[in-house]
């Protein structure tokens, strides 16, 4: 299984019908034949720790069955959309994938 982590800081002038349309598009993703499961959220309100990095403004989680898969879901014109519609949004993004 694969454990796909993606981290985006967002534009802070998006407005909350952005943020929804934003948040739509991550959902979209999970409709996606190849993704096993997916959720996304925003920072959790935990104590603050030298080792907390909690500055960014959503985190998606998707799981694959294999890295195939996850390969796959890369070139998938669903998730093309989403990068283009989105993309421009983005002040940074940062992804950590997981095999296990």
């Amino acid at each position: 299984m694969v454990r796909h982590n993606v981290y985006f800081w967002l534009d802070p002038s998006l407005n909350s019908a952005q943020k929804t349309s934003f948040e739509e598009g991550l959902r979209a993703l999970f409709r996606i034949d190849v993704v096993r499961s997916g959720s996304f959220g925003s920072p959790a309100s935990t104590p603050e720790r030298p080792v907390t990095r909690n500055t960014f403004d959503y985190a998606l989680v998707l799981e694959f069955d294999s890295v195939e898969q996850h390969d796959q879901y890369q070139i998938h014109p669903e998730h093309e959309v989403f990068v283009k519609n989105f993309s421009s949004w983005f002040q940074k993004v940062r992804v950590f994938d997981v095999q296990f």
